[in-house]
């Protein structure tokens, strides 16, 4: 390690930016301070990721860190990067000026310029390679780093970071991508380097992805509608390149995008993620990645409906970099404003209508998928309300057609079983494996079952009212399932055989409990046990309760939401 490195040479801080930084007893009068607690905190992850980071001269991964399955990928040491330099240049941290970090800044860099192909691209390895895309990622986090030893004037470290950041920009200005979010990575992550090194190539390889167009549309969703995940990494993405290219038009998007996702929040912070095209569908997820976006806006415009969505994510999402490299961010915040919890929105090209009334939050899937109704008292949430019959081993209900009546929501799909007949054409013999499935509409078709499936909802004070029918073809098996979150406590239900964590509602009403918050639907009816029916979906997890009957079917169940 050099020794030559001290902290007066490593670090030359202004009194500018020291006032951007301002701590207790370093008041700003424009804007509140960094807390302490904030900058420990931050220290206590700096020392947890320099004792992950392989520092033996040997190894080939030197300056890297590990995953938990050994895998050494180029997002971890970048990241890293960012949160080792903004310990580096806080004044109050307790690695400031640490000729340490500085070193493990080489390494790290070290590791990334040796993981760079001759395009000056990086792998991906659970996945892609020779990517543009994830060398963006990578880029944001390096390019922030870089962009501290700007701030703070320090030519040194600035130039530690030329060669990985020339290189990949580079490679990004050729490099092509897969989904349509990359464009925006790819964008913000060379607005990024053109701060730092400007280049014209850098401008005019954003200049063709913006001008593309930002996919958004009227409903304020971005292509992959990917409200837990790569909203996010649009947002940011879009934030950072109006920001470093001085282009505020490109945050309409992010309004647009931001004022959709009122509508798109549940009681707890949790969002809808049953729109999704990507990996966050039907997952739990919140806000927390918004964070940057939402604090930017909501200084920026002074939006207090942004200051509300904002609340709840602070302090615990502060992230220091962000603040230290965005002074921006530690702006006042205006009044908070309300957020809309009364309502019934739909959102057709979502594919779905939100209502919330206070604490019930409600999510209807219009069609194409079985899990076509979410339904939330607080805490205590419905999953989903399934059904499927024994019908020819493609019984699952899925809903083909929506339509909003006057009193409710009604959904249909109609289904067919066949038997065929032999080929006699003797053009068409012999049958083999080869020609089966093409000769199949060939054959003349007989005994032709059908089974038309109906579903009613209507919203009552209580909650909701379900009408289920399902007719056509006679006596085939069918169970209703009502997946419940799991963590909560359920009474009135009885076991079902040989399927782990499902119950049967016999008769009556049951309750689900979670803490305070309450769900009763019933009235239950079992007229066999067979839960898990052949060409039905396999059960979800956590509880589910069943109701059981034969076809014709009808049956009404009541959900109270309170």
């Amino acid at each position: 390690m050099p020794q030559e490195w001290t902290r007066r040479e490593a670090m030359k801080l202004g009194a500018a930016s020291l006032a951007a930084l301002s701590l207790p007893g370093r008041a700003n009068a424009d804007a509140p301070d960094i807390e302490e607690s904030l900058v420990r905190e931050h220290d206590a992850k700096v020392k947890r990721l320099l004792e992950r980071q392989i520092v033996d001269a040997s190894s080939p991964w030197r300056g890297s860190l590990p995953d938990e399955y050994d895998i050494h990928y180029c997002t971890a040491p970048a990241s890293m990067l960012k949160d080792i330099a903004a310990a580096y240049y806080h004044p109050a941290s307790l690695y400031s000026g640490d000729a340490e970090i500085v070193e493990r800044m080489r390494l790290a860099l070290g590791f990334l310029t040796r993981a760079q192909n001759d395009l000056g691209l990086v792998d991906l390895y659970s996945t892609n390679f020779e990517s543009a895309p994830d060398t963006g990622f990578v880029v944001h986090g390096v390019a922030s780093a870089a962009k501290l030893a700007q701030l703070h004037a320090d030519d040194a470290v600035l130039d530690l970071y030329g060669d990985f950041l020339q290189r990949a920009g580079a490679g990004l200005c050729v490099g092509g991508i897969h989904t349509p979010n990359h464009r925006w990575v790819v964008s913000a992550a060379l607005a990024q380097i053109h701060d730092l090194f400007p280049d014209p190539a850098y401008l005019a390889r954003i200049e063709q992805w913006l001008g593309e167009g930002i996919d958004i549309d009227a409903e304020g969703q971005y292509t992959e509608r990917s409200s837990g995940g790569y909203n996010v990494v649009v947002n940011n993405a879009l934030v950072t390149t109006a920001h470093k290219l001085d282009r505020p038009e490109l945050l309409d998007a992010v309004r647009k995008n931001l004022d959709a996702m009122v509508y798109l929040l549940h009681p707890n912070g949790e969002v809808v993620t049953e729109i999704s095209s990507r990996q966050d569908l039907n997952t739990r997820a919140t806000m927390a990645g918004y964070w940057f976006v939402l604090r930017y806006l909501a200084v920026r415009d002074q939006n207090g409906l942004y200051a509300s969505m904002l609340a709840p994510l602070e302090p615990a999402n502060r992230a220091l970099p962000a603040l230290m490299e965005y002074p921006e961010l530690l702006g006042a915040l205006p009044a908070p404003a309300p957020i809309p919890d009364d309502y019934e929105r739909a959102l057709p090209l979502a594919g779905i209508t939100r209502i919330r009334r206070g604490a019930r939050s409600t999510t209807i899937l219009h069609t194409g998928n079985s899990r076509w109704i979410t339904m939330r008292n607080g805490g205590a949430v419905v999953n989903d309300v399934r059904f499927a019959s024994a019908f020819f081993g493609k019984g699952q209900f899925v809903p083909r057609y929506f339509e909003r009546t006057d009193d409710g929501f009604v959904f249909t799909q109609q289904l067919q079983g066949r038997y065929l007949q032999p080929i006699t054409d003797p053009d068409l013999l012999p049958v083999t494996p080869e020609n089966w499935s093409r000769l199949v509409l060939k054959r003349e078709q007989t005994q032709i079952c059908t089974m038309d499936y109906e579903a009613r909802i209507r919203e009552t004070p209580e909650g909701f009212e379900f009408d289920i029918s399902a007719a056509g073809t006679d006596k085939v098996p069918l169970a209703v399932e009502i997946n419940l979150r799991e963590g909560g406590e359920l009474a009135g239900v009885i076991p079902a055989p040989r399927v782990g964590d499902a119950f049967l509602l016999p008769s009556g009403m049951a309750e689900y409990t979670l803490g305070s918050d309450r769900i009763g639907f019933g009235p239950g009816k079992t007229e066999h046990a067979w839960v898990q029916l052949r060409g039905a979906e396999g059960k979800l997890s956590g509880p589910s309760v069943y109701i059981t009957g034969y076809t014709p079917f009808r049956h009404t169940l009541r959900f109270e939401l309170g």
